[in-house]
C-alpha cells in the first residue's frame, strides 16, 4: 500500500512502495546533500537500501532545520562527506525489515537521533541518550544511501532532509493520533532536549531561579519547561531583543539584553547574588562559562549547546569551595519511548 498515494496511481508519486512508480526507481529519492563544507546544500537524486535486519524505512513528513545540521554545514563538527543532514524528524513507516516488531507500516512515527541498543549498561541503567553501542546494523561497505556508486553518509543514521529515511527501528517512537508530524517532528529534537535538561538533568525545584543563555528553539524549550515545573524567576538571556520578546511569551518572567553590559552581573543584579540554575542553550564556550558565573553557591550550570569539540571550558579552582555543578545535557538526558509521548 502507498500511504502517500492512498492506493490511487499517481505517475509522479516518489513513494517507494507505490505501485505505480517503475521498477528502475523503486529505491530512487531526493535529498539536500551536503558535498563540501561551507557551501549550499545540493537537492540531488539517491538510491535508498532497502530495511535489513532490525531497520524501519520511513518516508519523511516533517524535518525541522536545527541549528546543529548548521554546525555540519559550517565545519565546526565534522562528518565525512557527502552527507545527507536532518535529525529532528517525523514520518510515516513505508516498510520494516526482519525482526522488527515495535513498529508496522502505516504507523506514524518520530525519528529520534538516538538507536539506544538495549543491552549496554547505560541502557540498561535506564540512560538510553547515553548508549555506549548504539545500534549500528551495517557495514562501511553497506551504505543506506549511495549516489551512483558513491556511498552518502546520514546523519545520526536519519539523514531527514530527504524524502525518505532509512534507519535502526529502535529509535522510532510512535505518534498519538490527532498530533501533527509537523509538531511531533520538533519533539525529534529541539522539545525534549529542553524538557530533558530542566526535568531530566537539571532536575528543577519548585520556587527556584533560573536563567537560560540562548532564546532560540531549545532555550525557548528550557524556559517554558522551567514554568512548567514551577521556577519562580525565570531569565532569558540573549543578544536578539525579538528572540526576548518571544521568550516572555513561552514563560520568561525577565530578559537580559547580552549587548548592554555584562550579562552575567545583570543576573546578578536581578536575583541579588545569582540563580538556581543556569542553562547554556547556545554551544560557546564563553557562555557556558558565564552560565557558571550566574549561579550562587551551591547552584547548577547546564551546557545544552554543541560546544566545539576542541574548546575546553575553564572553571575556578574554588569550585569545591563554592559547591558549584557544572554538567552537560544530551538530548535532555531522556528516555526516549517515556519522555516523548509525555511530551506530546
Amino acid at each position: 500500500m502507498c500511504y502517500n498515494c492512498l492506493d490511487t496511481p499517481d505517475p509522479v508519486c516518489h513513494t517507494i512502495s507505490c505501485n505505480s512508480t517503475a521498477t528502475e526507481r523503486s529505491q530512487q529519492m531526493r535529498a539536500a546533500v551536503l558535498n563540501e563544507v561551507g557551501k549550499p546544500l545540493v537537492i540531488d537524486d539517491l538510491t535508498i537500501a532497502e530495511p535489513g535486519t532490525g531497520e524501519a524505512l520511513v518516508r519523511v513528513v516533517a524535518a525541522g532545520v536545527c541549528h546543529s545540521d548548521l554546525h555540519f554545514i559550517e565545519g565546526t563538527y565534522k562528518r565525512e562527506l557527502p552527507l545527507v543532514l536532518g535529525h529532528e524528524v517525523a514520518g510515516i513507516v513505508e516498510a520494516v525489515g526482519p525482526g522488527v516488531t515495535n513498529v508496522v507500516a502505516g504507523d506514524r512515527v518520530i525519528v529520534g537521533f538516538v538507536q539506544p541498543c538495549g543491552y549496554c549498561d547505560r541502557c540498561q541503567s535506564g540512560r538510553p541518550n547515553l548508549c555506549e553501542t548504539q545500534t549500528t546494523l551495517r557495514g562501511p561497505d553497506e551504505p543506506t544511501l549511495r549516489r551512483g556508486e558513491t556511498p552518502v553518509g546520514a546523519l545520526a543514521q536519519i539523514g531527514g532532509f530527504a524524502d525518505y529515511s532509512l534507519t535502526p527501528a529502535s529509535g522510532l517512537v510512535k505518534v498519538p493520533a490527532g498530533v501533527g508530524l509537523d509538531i511531533a517532528a520538533l519533539v525529534g529534537c529541539s522539545v525534549t532536549t529542553g524538557y530533558g535538561a530542566v526535568a531530566n538533568t537539571a532536575r528543577v525545584e519548585p520556587g527556584s531561579t533560573v536563567a537560560v543563555i540562548g532564546a532560540g528553539g531549545v532555550g525557548l524549550n528550557i524556559i517554558h519547561t522551567a514554568r512548567l515545573v514551577g521556577a519562580e524567576r525565570i531569565i532569558a538571556v540573549d543578544l536578539v531583543e525579538e528572540k526576548l520578546d518571544l521568550a516572555k511569551e513561552f514563560g520568561a518572567t525577565d530578559s537580559v539584553y547580552a549587548g548592554r553590559g555584562d550579562a552575567v552581573q545583570q543576573v546578578h543584579d536581578l536575583t541579588g547574588g545569582g540563580v538556581d540554575y543556569a542553562f547554556e542553550a547556545i554551544g560557546l564556550k564563553q557562555t557556558a562559562r558565564q552560565a557558571y558565573d550566574m549561579v550562587r553557591r551551591g547552584g547548577t550550570a547546564v551546557v545544552v549547546g554543541m560546544v566545539p569539540p576542541e574548546d575546553t571550558i575553564e572553571v575556578p579552582g574554588l569550585i569545591w569551595r563554592e559547591e558549584k555543578t557544572l554538567k552537560g545535557s544530551f538530548y535532555g538526558s531522556a528516555r526516549f519511548h517515556v519522555d516523548m509521548p509525555r511530551i506530546l
